[in-house]
C-alpha cells in the first residue's frame, strides 16, 4: 500500500507545471551594470564599491568645486569669459575711457559755444559786427549786456537808462536821430489827437531836443495814464509853430528813426523822405522774430533788448531811446539790405 502512494504521488509531481527559479541579480565587484529580472533590457547602474586588497573601502576622489556664478557669468569688454577680479579691472578701465572721453566732447562743446557767441566788447551800436547783431537779439547777447551792466532781474528806470543809452558819448547831433511825441485828445469824445510832446534822441541815445508844445485846440481828454501830460505841463508850453520849425531843421537830411512814425509827423504836420525813414515797427525782421505784424514798441524791447519800457505813463525820450536803440542792434544789416534794394532798382 506505501508503495503504490509513492508511485502516484510520483506521477502527480511529474505532471505538474515546472516554473524557472527566480534569478537574482549578482553583486559582481568593480562593475557598473547588472542586468534586470526576467530579462528586461533596461539596465541598473550600480554604486561603485572600490575596495582595496584587504577588503576596506577606499574613498572616493573629491568632486571638482563648480565655478562661482559670478566668475562664470563675468565677461571683459569683447565678451570672452575670465575670471570676476579681471574682468572688473577691464570695466573699471573701460569707464575711465569713457569718462575722459565725455570730459573731452564736453569740453570741445563748449569752446564751440564760446566761439559762437558775440564779443562783449562788441555789443554795442557802430562797433557790431554783422554777425554779433544776430546773436545780439538773442537771449545770449542780452544777458551778456545785463552782465556788463550789473542789471538785476527787477531793472529799475535807471538801469532801463542804461541800457538804452550809451555813457560818455556826443550829445549833439549825428547822422541819424530818433523822435516820440506825446499826444492829447481833442474833439466831442477826444478821439483826435494834437501833439503835446516831442522829444528827440541822438543815435547814442542822448537827448537833444525835448519841448511841451502849447495845445491848438481846446484838450478833452488828456490821455494822462498814457501820455504822461497833465494840463500844467502844456498851458505853459512852447508855440506849436515855433516847436515845428525846430523839428524840421534838426529833421532835415538825416536818417529819422521812431515806432510808427507816420502818427508823429501827422501831428507835426511835417514829411519826410520816405529813403531816410527807419521805422521800428515796419522792419520786417523784428516782425518776424516776435511773430507780430504790428508789434508795439512795449514788445520789441521785451523781446529783443529785455528791458521793460512803457509800464506805467509813457515818457517820449525813453521811447525815443529805446527805438534808436533797436535800430542801432540791427544798423549795418539794415543799411546794407536797403542799399541792395536800392542797387536792384537802379540795374533795372
Amino acid at each position: 500500500l506505501l508503495k503504490q502512494k509513492a508511485n502516484s504521488s510520483n506521477e502527480s509531481l511529474s505532471t505538474c507545471q515546472t516554473y524557472p527559479k527566480k534569478k537574482h541579480p549578482l553583486k559582481v565587484e568593480n562593475s557598473q551594470e547588472v542586468p534586470a529580472i526576467n530579462g528586461n533590457r533596461n539596465v541598473v547602474k550600480a554604486k561603485p564599491t572600490n575596495k582595496t586588497d584587504n577588503g576596506s573601502a577606499k574613498d572616493s576622489p573629491p568632486l571638482a568645486k563648480p565655478k562661482s556664478k559670478r566668475a562664470a557669468t563675468d565677461k571683459n569688454l569683447n565678451g570672452i569669459k575670465s575670471d570676476g577680479k579681471g574682468c572688473k579691472e577691464k570695466k573699471k578701465s573701460g569707464n575711465i575711457l569713457k569718462e575722459k572721453g565725455d570730459i573731452k566732447h564736453k569740453r570741445r562743446k563748449a569752446e564751440e559755444h564760446a566761439e559762437q557767441q558775440p564779443k562783449e566788447a562788441e555789443i554795442w551800436f557802430d562797433d557790431v559786427d554783422p554777425k554779433d547783431i544776430e546773436a545780439a537779439i538773442g537771449p545770449e547777447a542780452a544777458k551778456i549786456a545785463r552782465r556788463n551792466l550789473g542789471l538785476e532781474t527787477g531793472q529799475s528806470r535807471q538801469s532801463v537808462e542804461q541800457v538804452l543809452v550809451k555813457e560818455k558819448a556826443s550829445e549833439g547831433l549825428t547822422r541819424a536821430v530818433a523822435m516820440d511825441c506825446e499826444m492829447v485828445g481833442v474833439g466831442p469824445k477826444g478821439e483826435d489827437s494834437i501833439v503835446a510832446r516831442v522829444s528827440i534822441v541822438n543815435q547814442f541815445g542822448k537827448c537833444i531836443y525835448d519841448k511841451y508844445v502849447k495845445p491848438t485846440e481846446e484838450v478833452t481828454d488828456y490821455r494822462t495814464a498814457v501820455s504822461g501830460i497833465r494840463p500844467e505841463n502844456i498851458s505853459t508850453g512852447e508855440d506849436f509853430k515855433t516847436v515845428q520849425k525846430e523839428v524840421a531843421d534838426i529833421l532835415n537830411g538825416r536818417i529819422l528813426v521812431g515806432h510808427a512814425l507816420r502818427n508823429d509827423l501827422k501831428v507835426l504836420f511835417l514829411d519826410h523822405p520816405k529813403k531816410k525813414i527807419r521805422d521800428t515797427q515796419r522792419y520786417k525782421p523784428f516782425r518776424q522774430r516776435v511773430k507780430n505784424g504790428r508789434p508795439s514798441l512795449k514788445l520789441l524791447c521785451e523781446r529783443l533788448l529785455n528791458v521793460q519800457v512803457q509800464t506805467s505813463e509813457h515818457c517820449s525820450i525813453q521811447d525815443a531811446q529805446a527805438a534808436m536803440r533797436l535800430y542801432t542792434l540791427e544798423k549795418k544789416k539794415w543799411e546794407a539790405a536797403l542799399k541792395n534794394k536800392s542797387n536792384n532798382k537802379n540795374s533795372k
